[in-house]
């Protein structure tokens, strides 16, 4: 028996059940708006069969030219439309149904994924082929891509709408752990046609969710000329040097640092001389750490001196490629890959936000617009100049430049523009 100084040994779990309920509640309040949740998932479902298009398309094109020119200039040609079509698509975004926008873009891209499967099953398909078909899916893309971000900060409140894009950063990236150890699994069993004929399978279960939406985008009615609202869009965006600033940034992280993921067929199987397996799990492992940056943002929501945690985690990032590039063990190399997914998403993360937070509703469309084109736009840029320059040198050679590149980049805004340090 205790006498009464005894003290009984607090539970393994002493923390307040009031307490884990604020924590969960803080870090998915986005979930509890029903519309945000069916398009989460089913967008989910879809980028998962995304993904595993992607795993088996690189790794196609890489055994069909033994080339890492050739991975670059299909990145190229899937991000080029980006850099051509967005801006357009942002107005058309601020004028038009963006669900029926989304809508069109999904049956695009689900019809190329179906063709693209059967080119395969014919044993006829060729590398030109491949390279169009990236392109008609970025034409999609370009007009799909800012109707969603613009849509999504409708489905929330906006004391929310960081959680929302954090989460939405989440899904993109539990698709990214999850898509790769699917493909590899699908064409050891059954080949690369029936990892783009399931991609294009779960385009169904997006579309199935945007017809559920019951939030519907009202476009204003005193329309002005396309040309006017365009020029209205980039006008507001020269007027807030905050949003120059971190648009600039963006463009150039990605234009660094997403030739790191391009690449990763080439490490596979040239520096650790694995197959589409350990190719697959790198990208699986890359993903797991962007889960959890993303977790860590979407947790944070809103908070002070966003844009210099920004800077300094883009810091750190360029850092951890850099020692990815000198790793030739393979479990070290798949550490400093969880810790550059995480920053990578961090960094996205965050700059998407402050963006979307600066940026009034009835301009959404056309800015988003504008911060797409410099964000995805760098990806296809960087990924050609990079994948010419592995060509004359080596992959490991440019990743360790671009690595130092993005970190003096984020150095520089730290030390010059003050504007982002005080967001």
């Amino acid at each position: 028996m205790s006498t009464p100084l005894e003290t009984k040994a607090p539970p393994l779990d002493a923390t307040p059940p009031a307490f884990r309920s604020a924590i969960l509640h803080r870090a998915f309040a986005a979930f509890t708006y029903r519309d945000f949740s069916i398009l989460w998932f089913g967008a989910f479902s879809s980028t998962v069969g995304t993904w595993m298009q992607q795993v088996a398309q690189s790794w196609l094109v890489y055994e069909i030219t033994q080339s890492s020119f050739y991975l670059g200039l299909d990145y190229f040609f899937g991000q080029l439309p980006i850099l051509l079509f967005t801006v357009i698509g942002g107005v058309i975004a601020d004028r038009h149904d963006r669900r029926q926008l989304i809508l069109g873009s999904q049956y695009i891209q689900m019809a190329n994924a179906f063709l693209l499967a059967i080119l395969v099953l014919s044993k006829h398909v060729v590398v030109w082929e491949i390279l169009v078909l990236s392109f008609i899916t970025g034409v999609a893309q370009a007009f799909g891509g800012p109707a969603y971000q613009s849509l999504v900060p409708t489905l929330v409140h906006k004391k929310d709408l960081p959680n929302a894009i954090a989460l939405n950063s989440i899904q993109f990236n539990l698709a990214r752990v999850f898509g790769p150890i699917l493909s590899s699994t699908t064409m050891a069993a059954f080949g690369a046609a029936a990892c783009f004929g399931l991609n294009g399978l779960s385009f169904l279960v997006v579309i199935v969710a945007l017809m559920s939406l019951s939030v519907k985008h009202l476009p204003p009615t005193d329309r002005k000329p396309m040309l006017e609202e365009m020029k209205g869009g980039f006008s507001y965006a020269r007027s807030e040097p905050s949003i120059i600033a971190i648009t600039v940034l963006a463009s150039m992280t990605t234009f660094l640092a997403l030739p790191l993921l391009t690449f990763l067929p080439v490490v596979a199987r040239d520096v650790f001389h694995g197959d589409v397996g350990v190719y697959s799990r790198m990208m699986s492992v890359s993903g797991a750490g962007a889960v959890v940056g993303a977790l860590v943002v979407a947790w944070l929501g809103r908070f002070r001196h966003m844009g210099l945690t920004l800077l300094l985690v883009q810091v750190v990032f360029g850092l951890l490629i850099v020692a990815f590039s000198f790793s030739r063990v393979f479990w070290l190399s798949n550490l400093l890959l969880f810790g550059t997914g995480a920053c990578l998403m961090c960094v996205f993360s965050m700059t998407a936000s402050l963006v979307q937070l600066l940026v009034p509703d009835h301009l959404r469309g056309r800015v988003m617009s504008i911060y797409m084109v410099a964000f995805r736009g760098g990806m296809p840029l960087g990924s050609l100049a990079s994948g010419f320059a592995a060509s004359l040198t080596s992959v490991p050679s440019v990743l360790a430049v671009n690595g130092g590149l993005v970190s003096l980049v984020a150095i520089y805004f730290l030390v010059r523009s003050p504007g982002v340090r005080r967001l």
